[in-house]
């Protein structure tokens, strides 16, 4: 016995539905959580912007330093005072002598409209440290 397509029809749609409809909204789902991750992580990349940050080895952030408070960044190879967090009793980076072993830094595009071409900005630099 041959049945015709079209008594499927009704069948193929209302599975389609639900299989698409979970698919769909999974995927949703997925580039929402997405756009909250990259919004996490653009936020905390925003508290070092317009930075110098002093890290040690492991990563560890000893200082904030604001670029606008710099009258030149530091060269590998300086001994800099770092007065750490101040909170060296309770198990944090105590104030101290550091060597600077590296710099690195980090350009962006300006926002906005630019007279200049190719124009590009310091956002932040990073001094990778090691105590003395």
């Amino acid at each position: 016995m041959v049945f015709p397509v079209t008594q499927f029809s009704p069948y193929t749609s209302l599975f389609s539905f639900v299989i698409g409809l979970p698919a769909m909204v999974g995927a949703y789902y997925q580039s929402w959580k997405a756009r909250q991750e990259a919004r996490l992580a653009r936020e905390g990349a925003m508290q070092s912007m317009n930075c110098l940050e002093f890290v040690v080895d492991d990563g560890t952030c000893i200082n904030l330093v604001p670029l606008e408070t710099l009258h030149s960044l530091p060269k590998p190879g300086d001994v800099v005072l770092l007065p750490g967090d101040g909170m060296s009793d309770l198990g944090g980076l105590a104030a101290g002598a550091y060597r600077v072993d590296r710099i690195d830094h980090i350009y962006t595009r300006p926002e906005g409209k630019t007279k200049r071409p190719r124009e590009a900005r310091l956002t932040k630099a990073v001094a990778q440290v090691s105590s003395l």
